[in-house]
């Protein structure tokens, strides 16, 4: 066969997505057998996909209570999952290939380069070393720092629980195992205010939501930060922003009732976990609809590129706003930090923006055409669909199969990319052999 057609039918962006879709389907079947569920019965298929999509996309809905429903075999295959997805089944590929002393091919380094947004091939494979590092790292210390706590409330569980959620909020899945002892789909409500829980899964999410191509810059050149790339500065700049700003309207607007203590871990958490993480310490259905506007915006941005986190990322953000102040000022191209912004990049966060807007918008009037459930709640569930997030206002658990088809759906497409999957269903080689005649169009 010729290796131009095998490039082309077989594309990197085409690779990472039946990757995904491989692993859902055999998860979905391991979930679905009696060894998975607590009560030793058959999972019905449909659930076991709902539960395997949300893992491996690292959303964190589920259809079933994690600590509850599923066996200590089906929450490691849960873990195993989620661990996948948050690292990216090419990068876990890669680095199996590596260990085994196997040579990765060109068209395998340039979707390994893909699948964590770098920008060159060259030094792929030490990246990939770089990222299982990391992320080792950082979950065994989140595991170590919430031991304590968890053992001396959940005696020898806590061992597991540690690790569990620990993998869980760097991966910004969302999935908990506090279903049996504080009800189900309870997430973290019980530990609200308990520094030593809240403090660790903040960190946590931030840290898997920065993207490896941000620490590996940062592990490169320290606190220099002039050195920096734009790109970098960027994802510091604007993860700093969405923290304190929401967090301080959450402070002033929805927890204003509450004590100190309890206003600042609610608020902080609450800001934090709608970028990607999924695990909340309220019932969000208590917060304000203007806070559930905001926690929704959160989702749709969601993370940085490269990480764990979906949404249509904090540099997507930061180049349209760039671009709009361009534009006010008239000047020629968008900017940021002393570095110009090329138009491939203004026309991909422009597509990426209307991608998600479109699509959790339509599911949700589909669902909520569907069940007759308000609009505003939908929409509340699709834009955490399609952002990976995970939060929930009650709704996922009573819907019917049409609608989570349509869930399943978005979060699948939240987690390859929106990019990701057009540019794998275009068959197009991005050659411009010509070009229209030019014509004025007025817009705004």
């Amino acid at each position: 066969m010729d290796s131009n057609i095998f490039s082309k039918r077989f594309s990197s962006f085409r690779i990472i997505i039946l990757g995904f879709m491989s692993i859902i389907f055999v998860g979905a079947l391991l979930l679905s057998i009696p060894l998975s569920s607590k009560s030793g019965e058959w999972t019905s298929f449909h659930d076991a996909l709902f539960t395997s999509t949300s893992a491996i996309c690292v959303t964190g809905l589920v259809v079933k209570d994690t600590a509850s429903y599923w066996s200590l075999f089906g929450q490691i295959i849960i873990l195993i999952l989620i661990q996948v997805g948050g690292l990216g089944i090419v990068t876990v590929a890669a680095f199996i290939a590596t260990l085994s002393g196997r040579k990765i091919s060109l068209l395998e380094r340039n979707t390994l380069v893909e699948s964590f947004s770098g920008h060159q091939i060259a030094g792929a494979v030490k990246m990939t070393l770089f990222i299982f590092k990391a992320v080792f790292i950082f979950e065994f210390i989140g595991a170590l720092v919430m031991l304590p706590t968890f053992i001396k409330k959940f005696g020898a569980e806590g061992i597991w629980m540690s690790i569990f959620h620990s993998v869980s909020a760097f991966c910004n899945a969302g999935f908990d195992i506090m279903g049996e002892h504080t009800g189900n789909f309870s997430s973290l409500i019980s530990f609200s205010n308990n520094f030593n829980i809240v403090i660790p899964i903040v960190f946590l999410i931030i840290f898997g939501g920065m993207g490896f191509l941000t620490w590996d810059d940062i592990a490169e050149h320290k606190f220099h930060l002039k050195r920096y790339s734009m790109q970098t500065k960027t994802v510091l700049t604007v993860t700093i922003i969405l923290i304190l700003i929401p967090t301080l309207i959450l402070f002033f607007n929805d927890f204003s009732a509450y004590g100190l203590k309890d206003r600042f871990c609610l608020s902080l958490f609450q800001a934090v976990t709608p970028r990607t993480a999924g695990f909340n310490t309220i019932d969000l259905n208590a917060i304000t609809s203007s806070g559930r506007v905001l926690i929704i915006i959160l989702m749709l941005i969601g993370g940085s590129p490269g990480s764990t986190a979906g949404g249509i990322k904090t540099t997507t953000v930061a180049v349209l706003i760039a671009n709009m102040i361009s534009v006010i000022k008239r000047e020629k191209s968008p900017h940021l930090f002393g570095r110009r912004i090329n138009d491939h990049a203004v026309k991909n966060a422009a597509t990426l923006l209307l991608i998600y807007l479109f699509s959790s918008i339509a599911g949700a009037m589909a669902i909520s055409i569907i069940e007759g459930i308000p609009f505003e709640k939908c929409i509340f569930e699709t834009a955490s669909a399609i952002g990976t997030v995970g939060l929930s206002l009650g709704i996922t658990t009573s819907i019917g199969l049409a609608s989570h088809m349509i869930l399943i759906a978005l979060m699948f497409l939240g987690r390859v990319g929106g990019l990701t999957f057009l540019f794998a269903a275009v068959n197009s080689d991005g050659v411009e052999v010509s070009q229209y005649p030019v014509e004025k169009i007025n817009v705004g």
